[in-house]
């Protein structure tokens, strides 16, 4: 179908798509940092102290999210997002005044769960489910949102916070979630039924059935998986996690890093199109080996960078994972372990996920705290992507062989 009719015949599920995956950026870590160092001034905490407590809230959301992502497979977007979206706008209003630091992972729970955890799950899993043969197109096009929420949003309010007191932009970003609720309504008044197109044998996983949970759980693959799984999330999340930290360490001003967000945001967008176009073409399994390499790249520029030319070259190989990611392993699970149960499974590899931007913050925090430097650090997550493609290749050639042709 040309690009167009499809936009035109499937506008209000694509848009619905790009709205929920916007909206996550109020619990997003890209967006979430913009406020460090006004938390940390505030509340007295240092790197560590900010990043095991992220790392809390965060680690709460990944286990929470194993039995609220099942939810996916039994009830309808149309129910569960304006729900979750109430949630993120109690969540936001929460850090605008929260007086006390040991608040602060049930807040940071609270907008974890709701953006990076639920909106994006349920933005996901209904592209991969809703679409079959257009699935890569889908995806690549709802989770656009993600995208200008990542152009967008930090240079906004970086500006912003020159002008005004961060707790009042927390309630601006409470106004903002709030307005996707009943546009969301109007958008899924004619949602399709997830049961109905879970149950289609038309997207039957390895050895032509659907994988239950407990059954993926018990296949090698997902454990092949898992240091993919973990690494994007961990490390990208550390990077935009300590964003000040490592503006002052490049000598550059905070608004100078974030002014370079478009350009990873733009090439992002790029590849992002690019891989939804050939995971239609060629599928998943021809694709994810090569999907974390850029990484390697990325970290050592940064690693090796003394002012923005190379930080801004690190920021373009960052997007080209960045953006395949956003569709080859949403598709990843729908081709291999089938539709049946997608939300099920997707919601344990979302939980490995939220794990992951968990322990990436917390671990370069307590680094940082104890004298080893965050460009030390980035050799080593360059490193820890060369292992985590060799796990992916090995997982994924030897389960290829299972897909029905």
């Amino acid at each position: 179908m040309p690009i167009l009719a499809f936009l035109r015949d499937n506008a209000p599920w694509l848009t619905a798509g790009v709205l929920l995956t916007f909206l996550s950026s109020f619990g997003q870590t890209y967006f979430i940092s913009i406020f460090a160092g006004e938390i940390r001034d505030t509340f007295g905490l240092s790197h560590g102290q900010w990043g095991g407590i992220y790392m809390l809230g965060t680690t709460a959301s990944a286990l929470v999210m194993v039995w609220a992502g099942g939810l996916t497979d039994h009830f309808r977007v149309r129910r569960l997002a304006p729900l979750v979206l109430v949630l993120m706008v109690g969540a936001c209003l929460f850090m605008a005044v929260n007086p006390i630091w040991w608040l602060l992972p049930l807040v940071i729970f609270a907008l974890r769960f709701t953006g990076q955890g639920m909106l994006s799950h349920l933005a996901v899993v209904a592209m991969a489910r809703w679409f079959v043969a257009a699935r890569g197109k889908a995806l690549s096009i709802a989770t656009l949102g993600f995208a200008l929420g990542e152009a967008f949003l930090p240079l906004i309010f970086v500006s912003l916070l020159t002008v005004y007191d961060w707790r009042l932009l927390w309630v601006a970003a409470a106004l903002v979630a709030s307005l996707g609720i009943p546009l969301l309504l109007v958008l899924l008044r004619r949602e399709r039924t997830p049961q109905s197109w879970a149950e289609s044998s038309q997207s039957l996983g390895m050895d032509a059935r659907h994988w239950t949970r407990k059954e993926t759980l018990r296949h090698y693959l997902f454990w092949f998986m898992v240091p993919a799984l973990l690494g994007p999330s961990a490390f990208n999340t550390a990077f935009f996690f300590h964003q000040v930290h490592i503006a002052e360490v490049k000598g550059i001003s905070h608004v100078a890093l974030v002014a370079m967000f478009p350009v990873y945001t733009a090439v992002g967008i790029g590849a992002m199109i690019l891989s939804g176009w050939a995971l239609d073409r060629l599928g998943t399994a021809r694709l994810l080996p090569f999907m974390q390499l850029p990484m390697v790249a990325a970290f050592l520029l940064f690693a090796l960078s003394d002012g923005p030319g190379l930080l801004l070259l690190g920021f373009v190989f960052l997007a080209l994972t960045t953006g395949a990611n956003s569709t080859l392993p949403n598709a990843f699970w729908a081709e291999f372990y089938g539709t049946a149960h997608l939300g099920s499974i997707k919601a344990m590899a979302a939980a490995v996920m939220v794990l992951g931007s968990a322990i990436g913050p917390g671990l370069t925090g307590l680094g940082i705290d104890l004298g080893l430097g965050i460009e030390t650090q980035f050799v080593l997550i360059a490193g820890y992507f060369v292992f985590a493609s060799v796990m992916m290749t090995v997982g994924v050639l030897r389960a290829r062989g299972a897909l029905t042709l």
